[in-house]
This record gives structure tokens, C-alpha cells and sequence, in this order.
């Protein structure tokens, strides 16, 4: 019998849900309890900080859908996602290729901690794949990517990298915040491990602060080990609302994806604006490869006015339903300064 293929929308809704037999709901239920009956049926200590806990387990069913990987985990923040990665891939002597565009957490991350635990490192700033491939060593374990990067929403070449890490036996990592399951799937394209901040838009309500990984069973492995040491657990009713947001994720990932060309092409084409970036541009110098590794070009809209700081601090205060705030991916519409705030503490060594 043909296996039934489920388009996103429906992944979103039904992939991985808990149905329990005692409420009947149609909803997974908030299992709190952090004690579990040992031994019992399954022979399996159940505790949160084991990643095993009903709540955390179904939510990444859903997301190991959408991202088309065989295992994953869900953390407390993005960030937590992204530090357990890279430590437990990297060790002492090692060297790591980064995207000199980066999240400013994770380059924070990566100038503050790599270091001191005696691991090499080289920032790219090149979208090329030739670059990359100069910057490899004989001790290079890793290669870190964003793509749409966050905020100038530079792309690069997925299926390029890839095959370059592989002929070097090296691992690709690949944040995919900015792009969604939705509208890009790494681990498809050939990227090792993906990672979200679902903080973001998996969530898709500003009231969660959680971090996702996906890929294969091998390797989710390998990191669960030390995600059980790090502790960077995401609690059951924080899995409840992730669970919740990513029922809309398609539909609102649809909504965003339109509404934000619209505000590109009106930006792009207006006398007080310098430059806009959006890959769905096709002035965007990424735009045939986004077409081509893309399903559409995402929620985010970065542009440069033609004005000095504190005339665009002013521009952002005046606007009427767009609030200056930290963050994004939410329901709601909102805009920041990079450089003050998500940004602020970036600057690469």
C-alpha cells in the first residue's frame, strides 16, 4: 500500500500527536509531573532532563516532520540548541568554519566560549563556496551556516556546502530560524543537523522561549548525551504551547510570506529608503539560488533609510501598528535596531 504523503498544513495539525485514552481529548495534555513510576511496562526512566517526558517527545515528532529528520530535542532557548551542538561535536584542537553573518547570540557564543576550551575557529565572510573550501584544515570538525542570515538575509548555497563537507568528512550545521520548516528544508539539500530558535516563529506567539534541533538518529544521539548533562530542558508546559503554535505554523507562514514581499517591493520602490533586503527581491544578489532552494522567501524584511540614526529611531517611534520591540516571528508586527540590541555584543574577532 503507497505510504500517504501529508502536505505541511496537515504535518502541522496531526504529525506526532498524543491522544490519551483515560480524557479523550483531541489535544496532547500537560503531563507536569516530573516523577515517573520506575520500573514500569516500557523498562524506561522517565524524567524531563532525559528529553523522554511525553510532552517534549511529541512536539518533536511534529518538528522531525516538517524538517524531514529522523530524531530531535527541544530546549529552553535557541541558544541552548546551539551551545549543546557545538560542544558536543567539538573538542579540544578542533577547528570550526562560521558564516561571519551570524545571530548575535551565537556569535557571542562563539567569540566567549570556543577559545578557552582550545577550539580554532574561522569566520567567512563570503557567501561563496569556494571560500569555504579555502578555509578548511586538516583539523576542521564543523561547518556553521545561516541562510537566509539573520538580520541582512544573505543567501547561501545549501547543496554546495554540503557536498564540500562530505568530500572533507566534515558536518554541517545549518540555523534555519529565519527560513522555517516551511519555506526551506536543510536536511533535504544534504545539511547535517538543523536548528531553530522556537522562540521565533515555530512558536509564533512571543510568549515561549524555546530552541529546537533536528537530524538524523546517529547524530541526535550524540547530541542527547550531552543535552542531558547541559540541562537546557524544555519544561512540559512550554512543549504544550510550542505544540499549539505549530498548528498554525503553515498558515501563518503563508500570511507573513506575502505580507513581507508586499512591504519589500513598497520599500524598495520608495525615495526615502537606501537599500532593502529581501531574497523574494529579484534586485536580491541571492535571489535565483533562493528560488532554487527555497519554497518561498520568509517573514523578515531588513531596508536602510536614506537618514542618520536618530532620524530613523524617530521614523520607528511614529509608526502606528509596527512596535519597536526584541525578537520576531510572532503574530504580531514588529521591527528592531540590530545593532543595539540582538546584535550588540557581535562584533567578530
Amino acid at each position: 500500500m503507497k505510504k500517504r504523503v501529508l502536505r505541511n498544513n496537515t504535518k502541522c495539525v496531526h504529525a506526532g500527536n498524543y491522544y490519551d485514552n483515560n480524557s479523550l481529548g483531541v489535544n496532547t495534555p500537560i503531563f507536569a509531573s516530573t516523577a515517573h513510576v520506575f520500573p514500569n511496562n516500557q523498562n524506561e526512566i522517565r524524567y524531563p532532563r532525559a528529553y523522554n517526558t511525553l510532552n517534549q517527545t511529541t512536539v518533536v515528532k511534529k518538528l522531525c516532520a516538517l524538517e524531514y529528520g529522523e530524531e530531535g530535542l527541544v530546549f529552553s532557548s535557541g541558544m541552548a540548541a546551539i551551545a549543546t551542538v557545538l560542544f558536543t561535536l567539538l573538542k579540544q584542537g578542533d577547528h570550526a568554519i562560521f558564516q561571519s553573518r551570524l545571530y548575535g547570540g551565537t556569535q557571542q557564543l562563539i567569540n566567549s566560549e570556543l577559545e578557552r576550551f582550545g577550539i580554532q575557529k574561522d569566520y567567512i565572510n563570503s557567501t561563496n563556496v569556494s571560500d569555504y573550501s579555502n578555509a578548511i584544515k586538516k583539523n576542521t570538525v564543523l561547518i556553521y551556516l545561516e541562510s537566509p542570515t539573520n538580520p541582512l538575509l544573505e543567501i547561501i548555497d545549501l547543496k554546495g556546502i554540503a557536498n564540500l563537507a562530505k568530500d572533507h568528512e566534515i558536518l554541517t550545521i545549518m540555523d534555519n530560524t529565519f527560513a522555517t520548516p516551511i519555506n526551506q528544508n536543510p536536511l533535504l539539500h544534504g545539511i547535517d543537523i538543523v536548528i531553530h530558535s522556537g522562540t521565533k516563529y515555530l512558536n509564533g506567539h512571543s510568549d515561549v522561549c524555546c530552541g529546537a534541533v533536528v537530524s538524523s538518529r546517529g547524530l541526535m544521539d550524540r547530541i542527547k548525551l550531552c543535552a542531558v548533562n547541559y540541562g537546557g530542558v524544555l519544561d512540559s508546559h512550554a512543549c504544550y504551547l510550542l505544540e499549539r503554535g505549530l498548528k498554525t505554523l503553515g498558515l501563518r507562514i503563508e500570511q507573513q510570506n506575502r505580507n513581507a514581499f508586499a512591504i519589500a517591493e513598497f520599500l524598495e520602490a520608495h525615495p526615502k529608503v537606501k537599500k532593502v533586503y529581501y531574497p523574494g527581491l529579484p534586485t536580491h544578489p541571492g535571489h535565483e539560488l533562493a528560488k532554487n532552494q527555497m519554497k518561498c522567501f520568509g517573514g523578515m524584511v531588513s531596508f536602510e533609510l536614506v537618514c542618520d540614526f536618530n532620524a530613523a529611531r524617530k521614523f520607528a517611534g511614529n509608526l502606528e501598528i509596527i512596535k519597536p520591540a526584541v525578537s520576531l516571528g510572532g503574530v504580531e508586527s514588529i521591527m528592531c535596531f540590530p545593532a543595539e540590541t540582538s546584535h550588540a555584543l557581535s562584533t567578530i574577532s
